[in-house]
């Protein structure tokens, strides 16, 4: 479906048109209808999919047609980290461009008094849009910066990875703030039991899009290597020696282990940097900046950048660690292979994390390719479910240098045959500005 079936107003749609947004996705398709009808909203997708545009355009198109009061906060989206919360502002900043009525702020923390005073500004003066992470958007309230009384959309994104974060206190506590009628949407990679009650709480007769089950992009060639801790940072030099590697990103388990292989990396003489919860949020910014740049070839990460951050072009994803779940692998892999390009995820997996690993192919439905060890570095640990780890037996396999060895669900949405801006539900806009 094109945009321009949608009922989006002509603002939008000329934003859109400048950016060459022709046709929607599939969550994009099945939710903007959905959220210009008024109606709260759960959607489940495959990060990576077009989340922020579903719930930002329709937002948006309904703020400036004068659906809402102009001295109001109108609406509220809630993002797990920094990072997701500066993507999305980006994102505003372009869906807005031709919106001169719509005013939007970002609040997260790790910024100096000024920057916190002009977010104080900016609730004080009731922007129209509040971007924000949940500590610092408490913060805020705590201060009494700010009137939810009005408050017309609640927004959630990555909702499962802010309950990951412990962040649920901190939510519900927002929500107590916000008007009965208050529109609310949220949205996820996946749908644990946690997420379903978080629904039940906070949404009233919810549609529910789900598109997929969560699973790596099929473009994505999945490898490993079954190897020793001490046998990793050889691994890492061969993979760089053979090949020309640009743009990748490296995930490891904690921020020490980020620090240690970075700094390993650089002996190598290797153009990276390093990304974790240590640095100020001026040095994230910049560290970020570099990578999206070119200046810098690869990013040493922790899962701080698992989610929600959008580089397009990243050819190689290295799992330093296996991830401890399936989900979280699911979410780094995803940071390759996106805009229908080709990538590829290679996993270090030691002898302690095979039965982990195991667990994440038994996700998958099915075992990925192992690579065989780079000469000189010795032999690898065997790869047998149940001695190093979890997992049900299945048999010996030694990888000491031999090779071993869905698509989303994508229902066509009926298309509405009537749409009437006038029968948008929620709230009271009868003393509201009409359309224009």
């Amino acid at each position: 479906m094109r945009f321009d079936e949608l009922y989006l107003n002509d603002n939008i749609l000329d934003a859109l048109d400048d950016m060459r947004f022709e046709t929607c996705t599939p969550i994009q398709e099945k939710c903007i209808p959905e959220i210009l009808d008024g109606r709260d909203l759960i959607g489940v997708a495959q990060t990576g999919t077009g989340k922020t545009a579903a719930y930002l355009l329709p937002i948006l198109s309904l703020i400036d047609d004068g659906y809402y009061p102009d001295d109001a906060i109108n609406c509220i989206i809630m993002s797990p980290t920094r990072e997701l919360a500066q993507q999305i502002d980006q994102a505003m900043q372009g869906f807005g461009y031709y919106l001169e009525n719509v005013s939007s702020v970002a609040v997260y923390g790790g910024n100096d008094g000024n920057r916190f005073e002009q977010e104080t500004k900016g609730l004080r003066l009731g922007a129209d849009v509040i971007i924000a992470t949940p500590g610092r958007f408490i913060s805020h309230i705590n201060m009494g910066h700010g009137d939810l009384s009005r408050v017309s959309f609640f927004v959630l994104d990555e909702a499962d990875r802010m309950l990951d974060m412990g962040f649920y206190e901190d939510i519900m506590r927002i929500a107590k703030h916000l008007p009965d009628t208050c529109q609310t949407i949220m949205f996820s990679a996946t749908m644990p039991e946690k997420i379903e009650q978080l629904a039940k709480t906070l949404l009233k007769e919810p549609v529910e899009v789900k598109l997929q089950v969560s699973r790596p992009a099929d473009k994505i060639r999945q490898q490993a290597y079954i190897c020793h801790e001490n046998q990793k940072p050889g691994i890492i030099s061969d993979l760089f020696k053979r090949d020309e590697l640009k743009r990748v990103i490296i995930f490891a388990g904690s921020k020490l282990k980020v620090k240690e292989v970075n700094r390993s990396l650089r002996r190598m003489h290797i153009n990276c940097d390093e990304m974790h919860s240590d640095l100020s949020q001026a040095e994230r910014d910049e560290v970020m900046y570099r990578f999206k740049s070119g200046q810098t070839d690869v990013l040493v990460a922790t899962d701080i950048v698992a989610r929600g951050i959008d580089i397009d072009d990243i050819s190689i994803v290295i799992n330093y660690d296996v991830p401890h779940d399936a989900e979280d692998y699911v979410h780094r892999v995803g940071r390759t292979a996106r805009a229908d390009r080709d990538g590829r995820a290679i996993t270090l997996v030691r002898g302690k994390e095979i039965g982990d690993f195991m667990d994440i192919e038994r996700f998958l439905g099915r075992e990925l390719d192992k690579l065989p060890l780079p000469e000189g570095l010795g032999e690898g640990p065997e790869y047998i479910r149940g001695k190093y780890g979890k997992g049900r037996p299945q048999g010996k396999r030694n990888y000491k240098g031999k090779k071993g060895g869905g698509k989303p669900q994508n229902k066509s949405s009926q298309k509405r045959k009537e749409h009437k801006r006038g029968s948008h539900k929620k709230g009271n806009k009868e003393n509201l500005p009409t359309q224009n």
